[in-house]
């Protein structure tokens, strides 16, 4: 099991977050990954045990993606380094994952008090949870959660494409789009430690995590996107055609031929989308049966938990302990 940090200026919280994960998860080992931090973070997750690593890259995603890439265990548990989870929740969160055999568990956050998740952020997250779900699904009620458990599976299959803190969007769609079997589990989210700022830009990034929503849509459901925008043209043309129409059919002349001409461009947009998304939907069903394939390629968590050490076989064949076990 490996314990995953992403951290930037998080000298104040970095230390109690490393002990308590290693307190509660005890053959676990935790990485801290620097993210170009300018305090103490370094020295602090060091002397509390971590194995810390750099990523230059500065965004939540990009980290990710390294840490994805670099480390090797069955079991992931990401969790942000600034304290506001409750590390006491992952050895229930883990058992989830392995008696249910799922690929991801969600930490849902429930706030201790209303200073650790302000009702802006409530709000934000539950409009952005819901346009998710509306699209992609209902099995997720709390999408931008920085605590999540995962097999091995979903961490090797994960294509990681985000920069910052979108990579929870690409989380969940990611495991929607592949019918990947989750949970949820309620968690305490507690308010920051003293000195430690929140790095989340309220506006700016929920506008970049509303962004990769909309190309999320267009990527993962390109039917949907472009009848969307072709409605949408069809309506205007209409709108602007039908008067010039109307008036042809009156006097016989069409004396505002510009406005006729945009109507036909519009309506030739439209049918235009239409075959976008048609010809688009065929490759995103091919993309999606070849990261299938990549998942599938991954041993689940199920076939992780059954297997046994060469010499454990060896001793069954053998008749020795684990045999009798």
């Amino acid at each position: 099991m490996a314990v995953l940090i992403p951290c930037y200026n998080e000298e104040a919280a970095i230390s109690r977050v490393v002990r308590d994960f290693f307190a509660n998860i005890p053959d676990a080992t935790v990485y801290a990954y620097d993210n170009n931090s300018t305090d103490s973070t370094t020295a602090a997750a060091l002397a509390a045990g971590a194995v810390v690593r750099r990523e230059t890259l500065q965004g939540k995603g990009h980290v990710v993606r390294r840490m994805f890439a670099d480390i090797e265990a069955d079991i992931y548990v990401l969790v942000d380094g600034d304290g506001t989870y409750d590390a006491d929740a992952a050895p229930a969160m883990i058992a989830m994952l392995i008696d249910q055999q799922l690929d991801m568990v969600t930490g849902l956050r429930e706030a201790s008090t209303e200073d650790a998740y302000r009702p802006g952020h409530v709000l934000g997250n539950a409009v952005l949870t819901g346009v998710v779900r509306r699209i992609f699904g209902k099995r997720i009620g709390d999408m931008l959660s920085g605590y999540r458990v995962f097999s091995r599976r979903f961490v090797k299959s994960f294509p990681a494409l985000a920069s910052g803190f979108e990579t929870e969007t690409e989380f969940s769609v990611h495991a929607l789009e592949l019918c990947m079997p989750i949970g949820e589990m309620p968690t305490n989210y507690r308010e920051r430690s003293a000195g430690s700022a929140s790095k989340l830009r309220t506006y700016v990034d929920g506008v970049r995590i509303l962004r990769t929503i909309v190309r999320l849509v267009k990527d993962e459901r390109p039917l949907q996107f472009f009848s969307l925008a072709g409605t949408i043209l069809l309506l205007a043309g209409i709108g602007l055609g039908l008067p010039v129409v109307i008036e042809f059919l009156r006097i016989g002349l069409v004396p505002r031929l510009p406005t006729a001409v945009l109507a036909t461009g519009l309506v030739l947009l439209s049918f235009l989308s239409f075959a976008c998304g048609l010809i688009l939907d065929s490759v995103t069903r091919g993309r999606r049966e070849l990261k299938r394939l990549a998942y599938l390629a991954v041993p689940g968590i199920g076939a992780v938990a059954r297997a046994r050490t060469p010499s454990e076989r060896q001793d069954k064949m053998a008749g020795g302990p684990a045999a009798r076990a």
